[in-house]
């Protein structure tokens, strides 16, 4: 069984968020960790690992990021990390996946699928060999607890429920 870890140096985990409809915030977690195990070099039979940590969370503005942290969202005190479990792996072409597991976010597990766009398997130039992932998906908030809400005065929503998630894994085999 071959085991890779996440390179956090060369891998970043995003998020938008349409704000008052017309735009959209970025946002991204600065702290986290994963592993994928497989036994079969198409990857169908992974097991993925991850977690975040929320407190790491950062949009570029201090102030939303700790409303971020707060009970209103993410209650960061009391759920310090966002964990995902994958349960299967299908593969739809030599290039992409679809990857489903559980994702838990304020103690609330959902399934969730993801797009994955598997980038190709490469020995670095001090020897060790590396994966390269990017994932994709969307998720309703408020399917795990972030629920917070206003609305403007002419009655429009100030924060989306659908979250856009971006993700870019470089993977280390390790020895």
């Amino acid at each position: 069984m071959a085991t890779y870890k996440i390179d956090a140096a060369h891998s970043e985990v995003t998020f938008k968020v349409k704000h008052l409809m017309i735009s959209s915030v970025t946002g991204k977690f600065q702290q986290f960790d994963g592993s994928l195990q497989a036994e079969k070099d198409d990857f169908t039979d992974a097991k993925i690992n991850f977690e975040a940590d929320v407190n790491s969370i950062t949009t570029g503005n201090e102030q939303r990021d700790g409303h971020l942290k707060s009970d209103d969202f993410f209650a960061a005190d009391k759920f310090p990390k966002l964990l995902f479990q994958s349960t299967d792996v299908k593969k739809v072409n030599d290039e992409k996946y679809s990857l489903t597991g559980n994702l838990t976010i304020r103690d609330i597990t959902k399934t969730v699928t993801l797009d994955v766009t598997y980038g190709g398997q490469i020995v670095d130039p001090w020897g060790q060999t590396k994966l390269g992932f990017e994932v994709e998906g969307k998720i309703n908030r408020k399917d795990f607890g972030l629920t917070w809400s206003a609305t403007t005065e002419t009655g429009g929503i100030v924060v989306s429920d659908e979250v856009k998630l971006h993700m870019n894994f470089e993977l280390v085999k390790q020895a």
